[in-house]
């Protein structure tokens, strides 16, 4: 019956938030004539005087960036969420609203305008995990943070508003809806089995091998059996980990090498500078004890047939559920087979 899943439309379920994904792989057949993106392939300059986030330069609120040759983290100067405001409630019939509080800062991954993950080495990729750890545990140790939410957004493609190389942290007083899912049922498996769920799924996919595109000694990266994106990918620590702030140093820099590797991947793909929003999913910080959480990091990537061919998420997807052409086993075995060295090299 795998086989046939191959090339007849059917279901996935999603483990972690308890969805199914409509698979139909026979539509890759189809041909294309919709819209074909526009791809901006130059070359940027190591520094660009006119980059709001390019060190020693002014940004659009007026203050100065130091000369920072690591990391640099900042608020947000057009934060989502402010770390306070009015407290209130509206509870009328089926009116509902609540206020919202948090903290949104910028991280700049490196001084050099021209750097993306890919691109860089893994020294200094390492050096942007060991920010995310300092502010996913100096955010998460405020009173009214309950979650802090690590992502970033590549490319023009996913609403990027600057291509200086940078991610961004959103942490607020409630738990977003995403991850209350996955919270969910990943405690309802450790109450059955007091296993964690993914860990249990790892092992799965480890003897299976059919979704792998990378693995080292502390990380894994596959397409997850329920993708919806066409070349969606998870990275999960094969240690037990609740939150990022638990990574030794060696897991560190294992982490940053699968990061590399995998990112490389993808920019090899359609040999273009890959748009995705990535995302890493742990375990809240409301000072409760989340043992079932397992510590994970999510790519959602766009692109579907070529670097001018988008996936757009319209009509059955909007109204009923996700639906995905081509399988995750087709993907996997694409980014797998690709090469390690960045195609700007080759």
């Amino acid at each position: 019956m795998n086989k046939e899943f191959n090339t007849h439309p059917h279901r996935r379920y999603n483990i972690l938030t308890g969805e199914w994904v409509l698979v139909s792989p026979h539509r890759t057949k189809r041909p294309w004539q919709g819209k074909l993106e526009k791809v901006a392939e130059e070359k940027r300059p190591s520094y660009d005087a006119d980059c709001f986030l390019c060190p020693g330069n002014v940004r659009a609120n007026g203050e100065k960036n130091p000369d920072y040759k690591t990391p640099f983290t900042f608020r947000n100067d057009f934060s989502a969420l402010l770390p306070k405001g009015p407290k209130g409630a509206v509870n009328e019939g089926l009116l509902k609203a609540e206020s919202e509080t948090g903290i949104c800062r910028v991280v700049c991954f490196a001084p050099d305008h021209s750097l993306t993950l890919p691109l860089m080495r893994v020294p200094d990729i390492v050096r942007v995990i060991q920010k995310w750890k300092e502010e996913y545990e100096d955010l998460g140790s405020m009173e009214d943070i309950n979650y802090v939410q690590i992502f970033e957004n590549k490319g023009d493609l996913m609403g990027c508003s600057n291509p200086h190389p940078h991610g961004q942290i959103w942490s607020q007083l409630s738990v977003p809806v995403e991850v209350q899912k996955k919270s969910a049922h990943q405690k309802t498996y450790w109450k059955k089995n007091n296993r964690s769920l993914l860990g249990d799924y790892l092992k799965q996919e480890l003897e299976l091998k059919e979704r792998l595109v990378l693995e080292n000694e502390h990380f894994v990266a596959l397409v997850p059996y329920w993708a919806v994106w066409p070349y969606e990918t998870l990275i999960a620590s094969k240690r037990h980990l609740q939150h990022i702030g638990q990574l030794n140093s060696e897991e560190e820099h294992a982490y940053a090498e699968i990061l590399k590797k995998l990112s490389i991947k993808y920019d090899n793909l359609f040999q273009t500078s890959f748009p995705y929003s990535s995302g890493i999913h742990q375990s809240p910080t409301d000072g409760k004890n989340y043992p079932e959480w397992h510590f994970h990091m999510s790519f959602y990537p766009p692109l579907l047939r070529s670097k001018t061919v988008k996936k757009f998420m319209v009509g059955y997807e909007m109204f009923a559920g996700p639906q995905r052409d081509i399988t995750a086993e087709q993907a996997a075995e694409t980014l797998r087979d690709l090469p390690d060295v960045h195609y700007t090299e080759w």
